[in-house]
């Protein structure tokens, strides 16, 4: 089975650690089974990212990345605006690359991971090359349309044209059964973390291997720092602490736009020296972190599962995170409490007591990536099969 995936959520030569989870589940798939990778690069982050950094995406628009050959065509759209086009400007921003892709990869089947507007486009795209589609929605692409209306056709077609969804919870795939999927072709796969790096260790040699102070109570949080993420909760959280955290650090990891602002918030709560922006750093880096990490804080107001759930609950770190999509599903698998989101003083007071009396690991935790992959390339597989089937019958109709 040759795989051709179709997506924007995947590293590129400017934003290596971009979308890690897709990352390793296209590594795992690619051991398995032939893949390449178109992955359109948004042409505002290249243009920000030369304005700050200085960074520049390469003449040759093409990269080998762990044994896959990766096409990162220039997306082009307009921020903010005609939401509801974003499809229509996915598509002939990739259709060169997609139909050179078929020429010279010859793929029996197109995944995309994220509804809109990468899995229309693969949809559209696909349809007239005759080939199967499936899509795997995450959280945020089906869960928060009604922050941007211009999406919801788009998004919706998506899913009813797809030949398969792979939901990475129960909750997206009720979601999108909702939305006119038929129940039959969608699979509920929950991820599963990489057991070689994300493993228990002792607290106090990870802080050490990091330079923590051994004195102070560790907070983590890894995320893109965007609204739907509620740094701006968790800042306030802490700031309403006060003697009850103890001696308290929390350390943010990610970027995002909202970077600038939730620095001045900090620094308008009266926390700035207690909050350190380290931003993006690399996903092997991770599980040292989460070791070293008294506690895990998520306060989302919308996920899917979330893999940094997962990871700190191969770790032995205990977490706290909003009880949202799919979280629920998982906390069982780690030492964990849920809150509302949103709610500054329930979290706060969670911080606080958990830091004291943290909760109790459980005896099973969260499964091998591995598997995860197992289960998405037979549901490939699977998908792959029904439309061979579905052709022979038309020809033999046809006949």
């Amino acid at each position: 089975m040759r795989i051709l995936a179709l997506t924007n959520l995947y590293p590129n030569p400017i934003q290596p650690q971009r979308a890690s989870f897709n990352r390793h589940q296209f590594r795992l798939l690619a051991q398995q089974h032939p893949m390449r990778v178109i992955a359109p690069t948004l042409w505002l982050d290249e243009w920000n990212l030369k304005r700050r950094k200085g960074l520049r995406m390469p003449a040759v628009r093409q990269v080998v990345n762990e044994g896959m050959l990766v096409d990162h065509p220039r997306y082009w759209y307009t921020p903010k605006v005609l939401r509801g086009l974003y499809g229509h400007f996915y598509r002939e921003s990739v259709r060169a690359a997609f139909a050179r892709a078929v020429a010279e990869f010859a793929p029996d089947i197109v995944f995309a991971p994220w509804a809109y507007p990468d899995g229309w486009a693969a949809t559209e795209l696909a349809r007239s090359h005759g080939l199967p589609v499936v899509i795997q929605v995450h959280g945020s692409d089906v869960r928060q349309l009604d922050q941007f209306a211009g999406r919801i056709e788009g998004t919706r077609r998506a899913i009813r044209q797809a030949d398969g969804i792979i939901a990475v919870s129960a909750d997206l795939g009720l979601r999108v059964i909702e939305m006119g999927a038929d129940p039959d072709r969608v699979r509920v796969i929950v991820d599963g973390v990489d057991k070689s790096s994300f493993f228990p260790g002792e607290r106090h040699q990870a802080k050490q291997l990091l330079g923590l102070a051994p004195g102070k109570r560790h907070l983590l949080f890894v995320g893109n720092l965007v609204e739907v993420k509620g740094v701006d909760v968790l800042l306030r959280a802490c700031a309403s602490l006060g003697g009850s955290g103890g001696d308290w650090q929390l350390h943010l990891i990610g970027e995002g736009p909202l970077r600038g602002q939730l620095a001045r918030l900090a620094d308008s709560l009266g926390i700035a020296s207690r909050v350190k922006f380290h931003g993006s750093i690399a996903h092997e880096a991770l599980p040292d972190w989460f070791r070293a990490a008294d506690m895990f804080v998520l306060p989302s107001r919308s996920e899917g599962v979330p893999n940094v759930l997962l990871e700190a609950s191969a770790c032995h770190t205990p977490y706290i995170a909003s009880h949202v999509g799919g979280i629920p599903e998982i906390a069982g698998m780690g030492a964990s409490r849920l809150v509302q989101p949103g709610q500054v003083q329930e979290l706060a007071d969670a911080i606080a007591q958990c830091l004291l009396l943290p909760p109790l690991q459980p005896a099973a935790g969260p499964r091998d990536r591995s598997d995860a992959a197992d289960d998405a390339a037979q549901f490939l597989a699977e998908t792959l099969s029904g439309h061979r089937q579905k052709d022979n019958l038309s020809h033999t109709s046809a006949a």
